[in-house]
Formats: structure tokens, sequence, C-alpha cells
């Protein structure tokens, strides 16, 4: 038997981070890579100028190390044109993974680059005919692109870091290897005009080295991104306990992690009262869930629900019925998370009030009434057995 029916609009949702939209992630991006991509043309076009007018065959190079980024930026901006977009009926979880690729492309590039410096630094110490006399112009040319591309780096990095954004610090890394050959161009060109002929070289082959480590390392962690790798140790045991934090949640088991582009997924099984309602399960999975995006900053996910819990509904429900003749007689509360509202299904003996239909629906409005004025309750219902 169902007694007492109350309806209220939905309470609004508390404000929380929910990340930054792909939208944005996407501007701030393109802003950056637009202003790498116009910096790296000036510098191109400067080192190869002065370059040829000062006598540096490396300062050249460096020019055409330049344009490497140039390529860099391009792909960069495609990319994450692509992982800004929302996910689709083929790409579920959406198209993140692009910027993955992209960045193990990047990384690929850092390699080659460095290749090459060293592949031209070993042909100039094998053959010393190539070696060529800079002037100061070269030199002073090769200071500028220092700064310019060092400042660079840290600009790109920053927004990197905001968007947490691996493609981002893949292409700033590669500023900062530009501004490393700029210095290994400087000492190059110093040396040279000293009279030590090779220390351009041997330093050349050095910064190679340290080039394609920072490629290396870049390809390799997005690779591991790309097979599913789980999160670091350290990060596994923060979900966990955040998990653990909620309250009905009895322990958790096949907890799994990857990572898709900036964000990280995160699968669970948790455990929780077998009595329960099937709603109220669901309820504490998606408060689970809200947690998790709220206080671990690699889960992304837009929360639907912000229903209290069990705890919290009974006994603002208590608080309601204290002092009512028949509130010690409910032998059951069951509560149900439908369409952003709990709704009550309460149950007590048929016995109270000997019975008398009328008397035992009296008690069921006494206390659906009583409950009114909860904004998060939509329903008590009063079953007797």
């Amino acid at each position: 038997m169902g007694a007492g029916q109350h309806h209220h609009q939905p309470a609004p949702a508390p404000a929380g981070r929910v990340g930054t939209p792909d939208g944005a992630r996407y501007t701030e991006a393109r802003r950056v890579t637009v202003v790498g991509a116009v910096v790296n043309v000036l510098l191109s076009i400067l080192k190869v100028l002065f370059g040829i007018v000062g006598q540096s065959a490396s300062l050249v190079a460096d020019g055409i190390h330049s344009l490497s980024d140039l390529v860099s930026d391009v792909v960069v901006l495609y990319a994450a044109k692509l992982g800004s977009e929302h996910a689709d009926e083929r790409h579920p979880y959406g198209h993140a993974r692009i910027e993955t690729v992209a960045t193990v492309a990047v990384g690929a590039l850092l390699v080659l680059v460095a290749a090459g410096i060293a592949w031209d630094a070993i042909g100039r110490m094998i053959d010393p005919q190539r070696l060529l006399h800079p002037t100061l112009l070269a030199l002073v040319t090769a200071m500028v692109s220092v700064l310019a591309k060092e400042a660079l780096f840290h600009y790109t990095l920053r927004a990197a870091r905001r968007q947490r954004s691996n493609l981002l610090r893949a292409n700033a890394w590669h500023h900062r290897t530009d501004a490393i050959s700029s210095v290994v161009v400087i000492i190059g060109i110093g040396g040279a005009m000293a009279g030590l002929d090779y220390l351009d070289a041997v330093a050349a082959v050095i910064v190679g080295l340290m080039i394609a480590k920072a490629g290396w390392d870049l390809a390799a962690e997005s690779i591991h991104e790309l097979v599913d790798t789980a999160l670091e140790p350290e990060r596994l045991e923060a979900i966990r306990n955040a998990i653990l934090e909620v309250e009905g949640v009895g322990a958790l088991h096949m907890l799994r992690t990857r990572r898709m582009g900036s964000e990280a997924l995160v699968d669970v099984h948790i455990l929780v009262d077998p009595t329960i309602s099937v709603s109220e399960g669901h309820q504490l999975s998606e408060k689970v869930r809200w947690h998790l995006i709220y206080s671990i900053d690699e889960v992304e996910a837009a929360p639907s629900m912000h229903l209290p819990l069990r705890e919290r509904v009974v006994a603002k429900l208590r608080e309601r019925w204290a002092g009512l003749a028949h509130e010690e007689a409910i032998e059951a509360i069951t509560l149900h998370y439908l369409d952003g509202k709990i709704e009550v299904d309460l149950l007590l003996p048929l016995e109270l009030a000997g019975g008398d239909l009328d008397a035992l629906r009296a008690i069921g409005r006494t206390l659906a009434d009583a409950a009114e004025g909860l904004d998060e309750v939509r329903c008590v219902r009063v079953h007797y057995h």
C-alpha cells in the first residue's frame, strides 16, 4: 500500500571543475603554434641569409633546422584541431589519440634532426676543407636565435602545462633543441674565429645525442599511451584512495587505467551493500565518478548527478520524522535515484493501528508530509506487510 506523494523542482548542480573545454584547448594550441610558426619562418630566413653572407655553414644548417620546427608546428596545429573534435559513433572515446600519434611523429622528427646534425658534424671533421671562417655577423645572428627560441620554449611549455598536452610539450622541447643547436653554432663560430676548427663539430655531435634522447623519450611516452599502459603507481594509489573515501563503498577491484591525450580513463568495480536498490547502487557509482573527476586531475568527464547518498538522506528524513508516533516502527528505507530526484519507499508492519485501512493511510500521509520541503526528495511511499 502506498500513501503520500510530493514533488519539487530539481536543485541546481553544484559548481566545480569539469576541465578545459576541447574548443578552448584547441584555441590556445592554435595561438601558441601560430606564434611559433611565425618566429620559425623569420629565424629560418635570417639564419640562412646571414649564414651565407657571414660565411657560416653551421648557421645555414641551423636555419634549415628551424624549418623542421615549422613542420612540427603544422603537425601540432592539425593534430590539435582533429583531437579537439567531440566523440562520434565511430570514435566513442573521442579523438584525443590523434594528439598522441602526432607526438610520436614529432619525437621521431627530433631524432631525425639530431641524426642530421651529428652526420654533418662528423662529415666536417672528416673533411676539414669544408670548414669555413665565420664572421661576427654570423655570431650575432646565432645569439639572437638562441634568445628567440628560448623565449618560445618557455611560452609553449607554459601552455602545455595549462592544457596538460604532451603534444604541446613535445613542440616546446623542439624549440629548445633549436636553441641548443644555435648554442652549438655560437661555440663553433667562436671556436673557428679563435682558431679551434674542430670545436664546432665535437659540440654538434654531443648536442645531437641530447636532441635524440629528448625525441626518443617523448615518442616512447606516447607509444606507451597507444598500447594502453596504466597510470603511474602513485596515481593509481591516489585513485584507489579517492574511491574508498566515498560513503557506501565497501571495497573495489579490477581497477584499470589508461591515458588518452591529456586525460585518463578509469574502469573499476566497486562493492556495495547488496540490500540497497539498483538505482541507489547506480547513484553510488555516479558519486564515485563525480569524486574522481573533482579530486584527480587526469580524470575528466561530465558529472550527471549530485544527490546526497544514504547516510545524509536518511539523517534528514529522521530529523523530519522525529517525534512522530510511528517513526520507530519503520523497518526499512529504500532509496530510488531516478531522474535527478530520490523516491523513498518505507516498510512498516501491517499491525499498526490494528490494521485499520484509514488509519494506515493517515500514518503514510503523516510521514510523507513531514518529509515535504526536502529538495532532493520527489516522493515518499509507505508499504505495509
